[in-house]
């Protein structure tokens, strides 16, 4: 299941009692936050939830599949995401978890 902006707001709605247009504008004011944040290379937690940082990673050689000609991959940022212990208790133990079953040799 993948869970959009739009449903994120209609939960809102919902739970909290705003109207559709109120809710619309706080994910959207919520989201803006944090990309605001990590444009400033600030870092960002969220209390039980986890962290969102940017990250620079080095240009390195890279190699078109295709033709096996090696190219270099050029330096860039990247956001990355580290989930918080209490995010990774309460997936840790989700009933609804689905792993893959390990193919035996």
């Amino acid at each position: 299941m993948t869970i959009t902006k739009a449903d994120l707001a209609e939960t809102l709605s919902e739970k909290v009692g705003l109207n559709q247009r109120e809710s619309k504008e706080m994910v959207e004011a919520f989201f803006k936050e944090i990309s605001d944040c990590l444009e400033c290379g600030e870092e960002v937690k969220l209390a039980g939830f986890g962290v969102f940082n940017m990250r620079n990673k080095p240009e390195r050689p890279g190699r078109n599949p295709k033709t096996g000609e090696e190219i270099p991959i050029t330096a860039r940022r990247v956001v990355t995401f580290h989930a918080s212990g209490c995010l990774k208790d309460a997936v840790g133990s989700s009933p609804n978890l689905t792993l893959p079953e390990s193919k035996a040799a």
